[in-house]
């Protein structure tokens, strides 16, 4: 069979480690060239390990300065074909204990940072088309403990995603969004050992009964990032077990 993205150049941004890991590794392998971007140098270093020599650029920086995508346009190699706007930040409190720098801090990390990079993507294919995938959350869609500014940042990509959606569909661009669940990357790994009620309630009580893996998340960014989703555009792709369509009992049938 086929690589699915021969031929292909991608950016990945938040490759050092979990979910933004395991989309670097999969799209390598997959025959991308992928820009991975991330302001961990030794997070880098360890993911492109295990990429083929040649098949990729890296590129130490932080989502939230706003010359990121001046220095990604410099280091493509050529046209862009796929954005994954995948780094972000996580956990926070409910609103009561969330001050206006906590706020500032997700929207900046979470949406402002993604928004810059989402235009610079749109401008780079205008003439070509492409895909652009954002990184949202299920938070998104259903409400969740003490995820205030979380929850809030990330449905503002779900809507921006729509939005992008429909603006440069009619010029070739798909743009989508993925809603992981709950996902062990080394940002949850502790909480999801230590936290008896985080397993009962995402993963005793969703229909798949086990925790997600990054390469869940890699699998659903490749589907959207090739073209066997060609005609799916404006769409938030939930990869979470199947815990948002509600709680169910550890019994089975």
């Amino acid at each position: 069979m086929a690589a699915e993205l021969n031929g292909k150049i991608a950016i990945v941004t938040g490759a050092g480690s979990g979910i933004g890991q395991a989309i670097t590794r999969l799209f390598c392998a997959e025959g991308a060239w992928v820009l991975a971007v991330d302001r961990d140098a030794n997070g880098l270093a360890e993911t492109l390990g295990q990429c083929p020599p040649g098949q990729f650029g890296e590129l130490v920086g932080d989502v939230t300065d706003a010359a990121l995508p001046d220095a990604i346009r410099k280091a493509l190699p050529g046209p862009l074909d796929i954005l994954i706007n995948n780094a972000g930040v996580g956990a926070g409190g409910m609103i009561e204990a969330t001050s206006d720098d906590d706020l500032r801090r997700f929207f900046e990390i979470n949406v402002v940072g993604l928004f810059r990079l989402a235009r610079m993507g749109v401008e780079l294919m205008k003439k070509r088309g492409g895909s652009i995938v954002n990184l949202a959350s299920i938070f998104a869609e259903i409400g969740a403990t003490s995820s205030a500014a979380y929850s809030a940042s990330k449905g503002a990509v779900a809507s921006l995603t729509r939005q992008m959606a429909t603006d440069y569909g009619p010029i070739g661009i798909r743009v989508n969004s993925l809603g992981p669940g709950l996902i062990e990357t080394p940002l949850t790994r502790d909480r999801i050992r230590d936290q008896a009620w985080r397993r009962t309630i995402f993963i005793d009580q969703a229909p798949l009964r086990r925790v997600g893996q990054p390469e869940d998340v890699a699998n659903a960014a490749l589907f959207l990032a090739s073209d066997r989703s060609a005609f799916i555009t404006g769409e938030l792709l939930r990869v979470d077990g199947g815990w948002a369509m509600g709680r169910y009992p550890r019994e089975t049938i």
